[in-house]
C-alpha cells in the first residue's frame, strides 16, 4: 500500500492506538517490533482530545510522534459496542459520550470529514456493524446503511493524503455479503474492508465468511479483515486472500500477563514459571526474548510492576509482525502452501494449564 506516510507491505498487522496511542508500547518500540501502520479510533478522538487539539498539534502524526502511516476506524464497531449509548437512524448515529454524557452526532461526512483533518493516511467510511446472532432484518438494515453511508462519504470532496475504504456487512448472511461486496465496490475505494466478523460468531464460521466475502472483493486492492489478531485467524485468513488486520489482543493479552507463542499463549501468573530461567519464547530474537527470563515475568506481573505489561506488549507484537513478514517472504517466494502447513499453531489458546 503506497501511503501518504510511507509503504506498507502486505500482508501486515496493525497495532491499535485507539486514542493515538498504541497501550504499554512508545512509537520506537513499536518500529523496534516491526509495526508499519497503526490504527485509531474517529469516535475516541472526536471525544478526546478533540479535533481541534489534533489540528494545533500538526496533526495526528506530529501529536502522537508517529511518523509512518495510520488507519483511522470510523467509530462504525462503536455503533455495536456502545449501543445502549446511541441512537441509529438512516441520516447518522448520536452518541452519548461515555466520558460525561454528552451528546454527539456522526453522520458519513462528519466522520469522513474528520479522518481528513487530522490527516489519517487510511480513513474507514461510517458502518452499521451489528452483533452476532443477528435477525435477517437487522443484517439487511446494517447493509443498506452501509452501502448508502459508503455512497455518501464518496462524495465529500478529497484531501490527497487520506485514501477512504468502504466495508464490507451482511454478518453470517452469503447473499446479503455479496450484495453489500457487489454495492461498495462499485463505488471503486480504494480499499475494503470485511466488518461485522469477531462479534459472537463461531471461529468457523468467521473463517468461511471471511473466505467467502474476500473472494468477492479487488484482488489488486487491499482487503482488510478488521478486529482480528491471533496468529492462528490471521493465518488463515491470509489463505483466505486477506491482506491487513488489527486488533488489541496483543497488548490487551500482554498488560494480562499472557504471551503470544505459536505452540500457544503462556500464562505469566502461572506458578510453573516462578523459578523458570529459560527466555520466554526460545524461537523469538525479540528485546524482551533475549534479555528476559519468564522467571523475570513472571515477577514482576505478581509484583504488579509496569515493566511485565510493557515487555509482553512488546514481544507479543513483536511476534506477530515477525509471522507477517515470514508470511510475506513465504508468497514471494511462492511457498505459501508449504509455509501454512508447516506454521502451526496449538488448538488450545493455552500451553501451560
Amino acid at each position: 500500500m503506497q501511503l501518504a506516510h510511507g509503504t506498507v507491505e502486505t500482508p501486515c498487522f496493525m497495532p491499535v492506538g485507539t486514542a493515538a496511542a498504541v497501550k504499554a508500547l512508545t512509537p520506537a518500540e513499536l518500529l523496534a517490533a516491526q509495526a508499519q501502520i497503526v490504527l485509531a479510533n474517529t469516535y475516541h478522538l472526536w471525544l478526546r482530545p478533540g479535533l481541534d487539539t489534533i489540528e494545533a498539534a500538526g496533526g495526528i502524526h506530529r501529536f502522537m510522534a508517529w511518523d509512518r502511516p495510520i488507519l483511522t476506524d470510523s467509530g462504525g464497531f462503536q455503533v455495536f459496542s456502545l449501543e445502549s449509548r446511541r441512537r441509529l437512524d438512516d441520516d447518522g448515529v448520536t452518541f452519548a459520550s461515555h466520558l460525561d454524557g454528552s451528546e454527539h452526532r456522526f453522520t458519513p461526512e462528519n466522520v469522513a470529514e474528520f479522518q481528513q483533518r487530522i490527516g489519517s493516511d487510511v480513513a474507514m467510511v461510517l458502518d452499521v456493524c451489528v452483533k452476532l446472532p443477528a435477525s435477517s432484518e437487522q443484517l439487511e438494515r446494517a447493509v443498506r446503511l452501509t452501502t448508502a453511508w459508503a455512497r455518501r462519504a464518496a462524495a465529500v470532496p478529497a484531501r490527497p493524503q487520506t485514501k477512504f475504504f468502504a466495508i464490507v456487512q451482511g454478518g453470517l448472511d452469503l447473499e446479503l455479503r455479496a450484495r453489500s461486496a457487489r454495492e461498495v465496490v462499485e463505488l471503486d475505494f480504494p480499499g475494503y474492508a470485511i466488518g461485522g466478523l469477531s462479534v459472537g460468531e463461531t471461529r468457523d464460521e468467521m473463517y468461511a465468511t471471511t473466505r467467502r466475502t474476500a473472494a468477492l472483493l479487488p484482488v489488486e486492492k487491499p482487503r482488510y479483515l478488521m478486529g482480528v489478531g491471533t496468529m492462528r485467524d490471521c493465518v488463515a485468513a491470509i489463505d483466505a486472500g486477506v491482506d491487513c488486520f488489527d486488533s488489541v489482543y496483543p497488548t490487551r493479552c500482554g498488560r494480562n500477563g499472557r504471551a503470544m507463542t505459536r505452540g500457544g499463549e503462556l500464562n505469566m501468573f502461572n506458578a510453573r514459571f516462578v523459578a523458570d530461567f529459560t527466555p520466554l519464547d526460545p524461537s523469538c530474537d525479540c528485546s524482551t526474548c533475549t534479555t528476559y527470563s519468564r522467571a523475570y515475568l513472571a515477577h514482576c506481573f505478581r509484583s504488579k510492576e509496569m515493566l511485565g505489561p510493557r515487555l509482553l506488549s512488546y514481544h507479543n507484537v513483536y511476534a506477530l509482525n515477525a509471522l507477517m513478514c515470514e508470511a510475506r517472504e513465504a508468497i514471494e517466494a511462492g511457498q505459501w502452501g508449504r509455509f501454512k502447513a508447516r506454521t502451526t499453531f496449538a488448538q488450545s489458546s493455552q500451553i501451560d494449564g
